[in-house]
């Protein structure tokens, strides 16, 4: 919800001139005001009036919940804020001002959930006693501040970027028909300006240099998908999501899919060369039906569907193994194709959650992790386009006339890595980052997804099921 600071009402803008002296200072009033904008404190009222309205602004009492207003308001503040950022530069002063402070009004209500925890108090006569006392919940005082430092170092990447000359942006319009083929964003993307490169291609160490700044941006990318796979997995599965699951995981997959999943000779890889995964619906509808089969599978397994019925001829153990092949393709799906709409399972559960926390987490998260998608994808097509540069160049220039020293990674503060930076150092059994899909763990009792993270995060978890 982003404020509107231009809707103020301004009355008498046109007045007659034998008036003029009359009316002078509330003319200065309304420019004044006309040249600041409203107030913080107007800002404020508007922004929790619409939030305590549930969106209703008709007051009537039908509004959406207090956590589907709150995860609204903060997708639609990153839509009006980050939407603009096409380009690999820093963002505008204006718009970055404004994040900083309307997502920190936003994210103050996280201060006010809180959890009974014992602590001891020591009294006047040296009696020490146990006493239940409040402190912010477990998941939000461990993710909060990670996914701040997640949004500072996104905009500290941003601004890395400022006056760089070694390439530049042109308007689509303004390029050839090739130059639009050659370029790595598709025509759907009509509004992302092309980006140009040397004829020769960036030097070695802007090269090296770019190459090291999508790395770090891909680090943060993976931070802000485990938050936010993590929130999304505690989210309760809605009744009305599971009425409407087919009768067994073969009505959700098809004969096709469900004859490989359930193959004694199952490989993830096969598996997806196999299917068409050439635009962004293909792939969230495989994700959509491989999501459905697990949940069936699940409430199979502990027989939480209630209908002993249903699919007899098939035992728990093969049922286990299905699940869990279907687990490691949702995972290879989420990190190949990151920047895939939501599921219908994740639509649904941020829809009908009720729990404010975990609404301020999963919005949060997900608008960062959208923001350093963009990042990632404005910085593959320099790369590309610098790919496409050199190759020309190649073409074109005599045999053994080009030869290029090979790239260094710059030295200095840019070197650090998200761990390094957020504190996080791993666990006891010194787990790299980039797991193996085969370790997905198992799915929980209650029929909910398990999705592997590649940092955990310690959310907190729900003690009533």
């Amino acid at each position: 919800m982003a404020a509107n600071g231009g809707s103020l009402e301004r009355r008498g803008s046109m007045r007659r001139s034998g008036s003029k002296a009359k009316e002078e200072p509330a003319a200065d009033h309304r420019a004044e005001d006309h040249g600041t904008g409203p107030s913080d404190i107007e800002v404020i009222k508007e922004k929790f009036g619409k939030l305590l309205l549930g969106e209703d602004m008709s007051g009537s009492g039908k509004g959406v919940p207090s956590a589907l207003a709150l995860s609204n308001a903060i997708t639609n503040l990153a839509a009006a804020v980050f939407g603009e950022q096409r380009k690999l530069e820093p963002m505008a002063p204006d718009r970055k001002a404004r994040w900083k402070k309307e997502v920190g009004w936003l994210l103050s209500v996280a201060d006010q959930i809180v959890e009974f925890v014992a602590k001891k108090q020591v009294l006047d006569n040296g009696v020490e006693m146990e006493v239940m006392g409040t402190q912010q919940r477990r998941d939000l005082q461990s993710n909060i501040p990670a996914l701040r430092k997640i949004d500072a170092m996104l905009l500290d990447y941003l601004d890395a970027f400022k006056d760089r000359t070694d390439f530049w942006y042109v308007k689509r319009d303004s390029c050839s028909d090739a130059e639009k083929e050659e370029s790595n964003t598709s025509e759907e993307k009509w509004w992302i300006p092309i980006v140009k490169v040397p004829p020769n291609g960036l030097p070695p160490a802007s090269r090296a240099w770019i190459q090291h700044q999508k790395e770090l941006v891909n680090q943060v990318l993976k931070a802000a998908m485990a938050i936010n796979a993590n929130c999304l997995m505690e989210m309760a599965i809605p009744e009305s999501y599971l009425e409407s699951l087919p009768k067994n995981g073969r009505a959700s997959l098809g004969d096709a899919l469900y004859r490989i999943i359930t193959d004694v000779e199952f490989d993830p890889d096969d598996f997806l060369s196999t299917v068409d995964l050439t635009s962004e619906h293909k792939i969230l509808d495989l994700k959509d039906r491989i999501e459905a089969s697990v949940i069936i599978w699940n409430r199979k397994v502990h027989n939480k569907d209630g209908k002993s019925a249903w699919g007899s001829a098939v035992s728990q153990e093969k049922r286990e193994q299905f699940e869990e092949r279907a687990q490691t393709l949702l995972l290879i799906i989420k990190h190949r194709f990151p920047g895939i709409p939501q599921s219908t399972l994740d639509i649904a559960k941020i829809q009908e959650n009720r729990d404010v926390g975990f609404a301020l987490l999963e919005s949060y998260s997900r608008v960062l992790e959208s923001l350093a998608f963009n990042v990632m994808s404005r910085i593959e097509d320099v790369i590309v386009a610098d790919n496409v540069a050199r190759e020309k160049a190649k073409k074109d220039a005599p045999p053994g006339s080009i030869s290029e020293a090979p790239p260094q990674v710059p030295d200095g503060a840019d070197s650090m890595t998200l761990l390094d930076f957020m504190g996080w150092n791993g666990d006891s059994e010194g787990r790299s980052d980039d797991q193996s899909p085969s370790a997905v763990d198992p799915a929980q009792d209650d029929g909910r997804l398990m999705k592997l993270p590649n940092i955990m995060t310690n959310l907190f978890m729900k003690t009533s099921q």
